[in-house]
């Protein structure tokens, strides 16, 4: 159960941060200039490292004094709830941004193994330091199995590009991106209180 309830997690973490992030308009400009399978194979492979890299981080930072840890978790939690509030208010003009900064990126029509080599380069640099990374850092660092807490976050990131390079375009045209960040930073809230709870519990 406890392998399942992490996997769940980091996978309902992710899926909001990303939806209307990077990740989702990465793939689905990329998907308009290369083909489809290319660009999500390429997508999942970099979206495999970042999470493993981000749960080997998680689990170092769990090997430090409980207490301490805990408490970055709780407010790395927090602070990524802020951030997905306050960005929601600009999201539409942050996805626009966005799709003109990953179009220039993209450059020249390419298929095969190159199309699968720039999107792996796009997303894996694109993926440094982002909020979702962080936060599946932080529910390793909390407590939760690293494996299970992986495959829920490079499955969330993977479903993600799916629905960029499937339905990208139908998904913006009837889903309010604000309303995504929103379930985002409820999710993010969730976390830190149960973070919370968890200290309190253990000094009671």
């Amino acid at each position: 159960m406890e392998w399942l309830t992490g996997a769940l997690a980091a996978f309902a973490v992710v899926v909001p941060v990303e939806l209307p992030d990077k990740t989702f308009v990465a793939t689905l400009v990329l998907s308009t200039r290369y083909r489809p399978w290319p660009v999500w194979a390429g997508a999942a492979a970099a979206f495999a490292v970042q999470c493993v890299l981000a749960g080997t981080a998680g689990r170092l930072v769990a090997l430090l004094p409980t207490l301490p840890v805990r408490i970055v978790v709780a407010l790395l939690f927090l602070a990524g709830a802020v951030l997905l509030v306050r960005g929601a208010r600009a999201a539409d003009q942050d996805l626009a941004e966005q799709e003109q900064k990953y179009a220039h990126k993209a450059g020249g029509r390419r298929t095969g193994w190159r199309a699968f080599g720039a999107t792996f380069l796009v997303l894996f640099l694109a993926e440094w330091g982002d909020l979702s990374q962080l936060l599946t850092v932080g529910l390793v660092a909390s407590g939760r199995p690293v494996v299970p807490v992986v495959v829920g976050a490079w499955l969330g990131l993977a479903t993600v590009a799916g629905l960029g390079v499937l339905l990208g375009g139908v998904l913006l045209r009837y889903v309010r991106l604000q309303i995504i960040r929103y379930v985002g930073a409820a999710i993010c809230l969730a976390l830190a209180a149960l973070t919370v709870a968890a200290i309190v519990g253990d000094r009671g």
